[in-house]
Order: C-alpha cells, then sequence, then structure tokens
C-alpha cells in the first residue's frame, strides 16, 4: 500500500496526454471540455479509483487512535481526484453521451459499486468511525462538525457495516447487479426516445400547429436526415404542444402510443424485466439491513420516516383530485361531443381538449402566449429574482469553453463585492445525445476544507431548438421548469459549508426540492412577468389582463395533473413495500394498484413504470417520487410567507431564506432548517389552496 502522492489530490499518475493527469489551470478550474476524449475516461476513472482506494487504507491502517482529524476530515480529504473524474463522467453521460461513453458507464457502474461497498464495509475503518462516534460528546466539535460526524455514522450503517461477513458479501453483490440494472434501465430509456421519431410529410398531417412548434418539428427532422419534412421526437417539449395542437386524432394516438410505451416495446431495450429484479434485489437489501421493506429503510433516513406518513398526504391530495377528474372529464366529453365525437376521453386527446377547454374558460391560448416567454429573456428573469433575493450578478463568459456547442457558462458573482461565487453552465436544447427530463449537477461541489472551492453548477433542460436566427419561444410549463431547476442551481451555488459532503443539495431527498419548486413561484409574480415577458416580435410587455388570466388559470386541470403525478407516487411505494416480491410482473403489479387505487377512466400515470427514470435508472428517487409533494407542502407554505410581508422581496426573510436552506446544505435536520426560516412546520392547507383542491 503506498502513502497518497505529493502531487495535488485531484492529479492521476497518468500519461501527460491524459486531461485528468494535472491540476487544471483553466479559468475556474472549468474541466477542460476540448481536450477530454472518451479514451481518457475509463484509464482516469480506473486509476482515480485505485487512488481513493490507497487514501482510505492509508486512514484505515493508522496506528494513532482515532480522533475526528486523522479518520473523519481524514475521509473527507480522500477521494478527491475520483470526484473530479466522476464530475465530469457522469454529467457528459447524462447530457451529451454517445456509445464510446455508454459502453464505458455499463463497465464501470458495477466497478464503482464494488469500490464502495468495500470501502463502507470495511471493518477496520468502521472501526475507527465508530470509536470517533462513541466520543462525540466529549471531543468539543462545533455543530457542522457534530453533523458530518453523525452522517457519517450514519451512512456507514445503512452500507452494511455492521453485517457479518456473509450478509456484507451479499449485499455488495446486491449494490452491484442494482448499479448495471440502473444503467441499463436509463441506457434503454434512453435508446427508446432518441431512436423515435413520426415523420410528417404532408400537410394534412400538420392541421392544427402552431407556427413554434412547426418550426421545432421541422429542425427535428432536419436533425433526423429529413430535411424539408416534419418529425414528432419523444422529447417532452416537442410532443406535449404536438398531443395539445394537432387536430389529428390518429397522429396523436400514434404518438402517445410510442411516449408511453418507452421501455416495454420487447425488444432489446425492453425495461419489464430490469423492473422485476430491481423490486426484488431492493426488497432483499432492506431485510439485510433490518428494515421490513425497500421503502422502510429509504424513508427511514427521509423527513417523512415511515411509509405511513408518505401515504397518508398522498392519499389526503388523492382523494380531492380524483373528485376533480370526475369533473374535468365530463367537461372535456361535453366538449368533444359539441364537435361531433361521441366516444370516451381517451389518453392521447386529453391534452387537446384540455386546451380547447382552457381557451374557452379562461381566453388563454398557449399559442399567443409563448411570444412572450423567450428563453433568453426568462433566463435573465432568473438571474434578476437571484439578484433581488440574495444579491447575486450574472456574467456571461463566452470565451469559456462548454462540452456542447449549445452549452452557455456565466460566472456569478456576489453584486455589492464582486467576490466569485461559482460558475453556472446551462444547457437548455433537447438533443438525440440527452436523456430526456430537466435536471441540476455539478461539475464540482463547494467546501471550505482543505482551502476554499466554489462551485461548478449545471442546469440541463430539453427544451425544443428554433430555427436559426428565430427566438426559443416556451410554454408556461417550461418556463416554470427554468425556474424550478435553476432554484437547484442556486442551492448548490449559494451552498457556505466547510464540509463539502455536507454542501449544496446533499439534503434529504424530500427536503431537496424545497428550494427549487419555492424558485417557481417568484415567475407568475407580476414583478417578474412584466419586465421579462416581452412579445418576441413587437417587444411589447405581457399584458396585466394576461398575467391575471395566467395566475387565474394555474388550477386549471389541476385534477388531472395531480393525478398523473400522485398516482406515480402511489405505484413507486406500493412497489417498494413488498416484503416479499417473488417473481413480479411489473406491468400486471402496476395495473391491479391502479384499479386498486381506482385510477379514473381515461387517465395515465405521468411516468409508467418501464420509463420511470427516477426511480428505476438508479437510486435516487426509488421510494421517493412522493418528495415533489412533500416538498410542495413546504413550498407553498413558505412563499405564504413571503406575501404575508407584502413584499414578495423582503430582504428580512430572503435573508432567512438563504442562511437556512439556500447556504446550509445539509447542516443540520431539515425540519429544524425550516421551523429556523418560517417559526414553524407547514400543514398541507397551503398546498391544498395552491392547487385549487381545498375544500
Amino acid at each position: 500500500m503506498t502513502a497518497p502522492e505529493a502531487f495535488p489530490p485531484e492529479a492521476l499518475p497518468l500519461p501527460s496526454e491524459n486531461p485528468f493527469a494535472a491540476a487544471w489551470t483553466t479559468p475556474f478550474g472549468l474541466p477542460p471540455f476540448a481536450a477530454i476524449k472518451p479514451e481518457h475516461i475509463r484509464p482516469a476513472f480506473e486509476t482515480a479509483l485505485a487512488k481513493h482506494k490507497d487514501e482510505i487504507g492509508v486512514i484505515a491502517a493508522d496506528p494513532a487512535a482515532p480522533d475526528f482529524t486523522n479518520t473523519i476530515e481524514a475521509l473527507e480529504r480522500a477521494g478527491r481526484a475520483l470526484s473530479r473524474v466522476g464530475g465530469v463522467f457522469y454529467n457528459l453521460s447524462g447530457a451529451d453521451t454517445n456509445e464510446a461513453l455508454q459502453a464505458i458507464e455499463r463497465e464501470l457502474s458495477p466497478l464503482t459499486s464494488r469500490h464502495w461497498s468495500a470501502i463502507m464495509m470495511d471493518p477496520a475503518l468502521f472501526a475507527r468511525v465508530d470509536a470517533v462516534f462513541a466520543r462525540r460528546e466529549t471531543l468539543g466539535l462545533d455543530s457542522e462538525q457534530t453533523r458530518l460526524l453523525e452522517r457519517t455514522h450514519r451512512g456507514f450503517i445503512r452500507s452494511g457495516a455492521q453485517l457479518s461477513g456473509d450478509d456484507k458479501a451479499r449485499l455488495a453483490a446486491i449494490n452491484e447487479r442494482l448499479a448495471e440494472l440502473g444503467t441499463q434501465f436509463s441506457q434503454n430509456v434512453l435508446k427508446d426516445e432518441s431512436s423515435y421519431a413520426l415523420i410528417i410529410e404532408d400537410e394534412a398531417g400538420l392541421a392544427g400547429l402552431p407556427a413554434f412548434l412547426l418550426a421545432s418539428m421541422a429542425r427535428a427532422a432536419t436533425d433526423r436526415g429529413h430535411p424539408g419534412k416534419h418529425a414528432v421526437t419523444l422529447s417532452r417539449s416537442v410532443i406535449e404542444p404536438f398531443l395539445t395542437f394537432s387536430t389529428r386524432r390518429d397522429l396523436r394516438a400514434e404518438a402517445f402510443t410510442a411516449w408511453g410505451k418507452r421501455g416495454e416495446n420487447g425488444n432489446d431495450s425492453d425495461n419489464r424485466l430490469i423492473v422485476a429484479e430491481m423490486v426484488k434485489l431492493r426488497a432483499e437489501k432492506a431485510k439485510l439491513l433490518g428494515f421490513a421493506t425497500f421503502a422502510h429503510f429509504k424513508l427511514d433516513d427521509a423527513m417523512a420516516k415511515t411509509p405511513q406518513n408518505v401515504r397518508e398526504l398522498l392519499e389526503r391530495v388523492w382523494k380531492p383530485a380524483k373528485a376533480r377528474v370526475a369533473q374535468e372529464t365530463a367537461d372535456l366529453a361535453a366538449l368533444a361531443q359539441s364537435e361531433g365525437e361521441n366516444g370516451p376521453i381517451r389518453p392521447s386527446d386529453w391534452r387537446y381538449y384540455s386546451e380547447k377547454v382552457r381557451q374557452r374558460t379562461y381566453a388563454l391560448d398557449e399559442a399567443v402566449l409563448k411570444p412572450y416567454l423567450q428563453l433568453d429573456r426568462i433566463i435573465e428573469a432568473a438571474f434578476d429574482v437571484a439578484g433581488k433575493l440574495f444579491g447575486l450578478a450574472f456574467e456571461a463568459r463566452p470565451e469559456l469553453v462548454g462540452y456542447h456547442p449549445d452549452v452557455r457558462i456565466w460566472e456569478v458573482k456576489e453584486a455589492a463585492s464582486g467576490r466569485h461565487i461559482g460558475l453556472f453552465v446551462g444547457d437548455y436544447f433537447a438533443r438525440a445525445s440527452k436523456r430526456s427530463g430537466a435536471w441540476m449537477s455539478a461539475f464540482r461541489g463547494q467546501r471550505r476544507f482543505g482551502g476554499e472551492v466554489r462551485p461548478i453548477i449545471v442546469n440541463v433542460c430539453n427544451f425544443a431548438k428554433p430555427a436559426q436566427g428565430q427566438p426559443s419561444l416556451l410554454s408556461i410549463d417550461d418556463a416554470r421548469t427554468l425556474f424550478h431547476e435553476f432554484g437547484h442551481a442556486l442551492h448548490g451555488l449559494l451552498s457556505d459549508v466547510t464540509y463539502g459532503s455536507l454542501a449544496g443539495t446533499s439534503v434529504s431527498r424530500d427536503f431537496v426540492e424545497l428550494p427549487s419548486q419555492l424558485y417557481e413561484h417568484w415567475f407568475l409574480t407580476k414583478e417578474v412577468m412584466q419586465t421579462y415577458c416581452l412579445h418576441a416580435q413587437t417587444g411589447e410587455p405581457i399584458p396585466d389582463a394576461l398575467i391575471e388570466t395566467i395566475k387565474r388559470a394555474q388550477t386549471f386541470n389541476q385534477g388531472c395533473a395531480t393525478v398523473e403525478y400522485t398516482s406515480s407516487a402511489l405505484v413507486d411505494l406500493a412497489f417498494h413495500s413488498l416484503e416479499e416480491p417473488g417473481e413480479i410482473d411489473a406491468l400486471a403489479f402496476e395495473k391491479a394498484e391502479l384499479s386498486r387505487l381506482g385510477m379514473p377512466e381515461g387517465m395515465v400515470m405521468r411516468h409508467r413504470t418501464p420509463h420511470f427514470t427516477h426511480v428505476f435508472a438508479g437510486d435516487g428517487y426509488s421510494a421517493g417520487y412522493y418528495s415533489y409533494l412533500w416538498s410542495e407542502v413546504m413550498d407553498a407554505d413558505a412563499f405564504n410567507a413571503f406575501l404575508e410581508t407584502g413584499d414578495v422581496f423582503s430582504p428580512e426573510l430572503a435573508g432567512k431564506l438563504k442562511r437556512f436552506i439556500y447556504s446550509a446544505g445539509d447542516t443540520r435536520d431539515a425540519a429544524e432548517a425550516y421551523t429556523l426560516f418560517r417559526g414553524r412546520l407547514p400543514t398541507p392547507d397551503a398546498l391544498l389552496e395552491k392547487r385549487g383542491l381545498a375544500a
């Protein structure tokens, strides 16, 4: 066993042509994307794993008595080279992948799982952590050090450190297999999404489609080798407006079927058997760790604590949402019948007729609204809100090179002092090399321990790319998504903690959505919309009447939206509440659970099981998709706090929000953090009112 190298901790002993061989001298330490090739990744990753193993070995074999410095802080120092390689690789594999990167991902996922299992189950290492934890009251630690010690100790236990030898081996094997399956699940969904395109060759197939969608579909067709035609892709920013506006019921049904059957097409990208195996392995893992079910295991380390608490919240929302759906369905059916369509409303019809009802009820036409929602203006709006709330300024840095030509980079500063806060990377347009959805991630997190390190945070979205020279126009949902992900980004950028393990979004899963969902509220304020929602052609600000209409329409179709989401969360919870899954048929189980819940006719889950990447493409939201609703209870209540002051940018309240939520990372319990901000914990009342489901 060798001691860690004397050169910079993030550097690796590799040939000099490998960018990971040296500390990066690029501006702000930004990864030198242009120099990083797929062939650099595997040797860098394997060398970083070996280096981390050696660093851990030195800690475990230290002859000195274990203390906070030589054990807990030493663990914080270890693995910096691995973090650097992983920060680049995992972001590229999600946002700009290719066959070479996907092959590396499949190879590395079991290796990485094996590596972490060996560390977290190392008896000598855990003995040192356990010894420090046993003396925690006598060590004179400050609150953040105490929190780090507690979280480190708990992490070892939840990773199997206290199991017997045979059980450790079995848990390690389960974790390795789950890592393989999660990677395959994600790649299968991406394959189905990127390989599908409904090519429309004649004018009749474009009936009802607005100009903004036609432009996006033309661009998509050209990108797929069909210039002069139009393509419906499975990017949400294309298929959802197509389902909303197309008058061609047959084409809506065809596109919707492809959208709904991702991961279940009976080919080599079919995910049904993967789901069955993952559910079974997760249940076994929970049993090994002493929990009744996987849901009990996951929720034990969350705000919710128990599956029963989650189920009670979901069912409290489910019942009024189902009742609302009955009325919404009747409204849609009445409209369809008035147009000569007497059959039942099918899932592929829902968006089409909902848009017509919305236009009649609120005179709110998406095609009229979209020109006011220019991507660049909404980005500016998100930045401006961060300036007003948290004193940040954003400077475009076009000379900095991203990992794709579409990527844009800003330097984030403290407006008053000019102090560097971090880099913000924006990657907004859909492409075949990017998985669907929207997310925030970090190329580098914040920490002070071992020297000040400022974060490099990325937002990835999948908005339709406009025709050359035209502005990118968003829907209301797109604009809220941008604000949502930027709320996550601020959680990473504003992080101000000592230890990287506690930084930014390293909080419990059902608390991590609070900063993002709360930030959405500011987009819909009059102060923001009047300033930044300017018409793409005329430059005129959005009319007051249209702003009021948008606000009134926010509760429109909330029965449908809530049922789509809540059914997904309840099915996720049901899968992971099984004590003995056995040889499960994933789709039969989904169908039976929806039947038990009384899923309304014509409704589908927001994420059907074979493409439910939140839950099965890794472990992030497994038994945790409820988190969005749990956090929404808090975000509705938190924004009410601003409304109660009469100033949506209240400096005093914004200061508390920054201090206790956005900057604090995981330095304290989530319930304590929220109480310090608000003075109390929330109830679901504000959530039900926000969704228009209050009695």
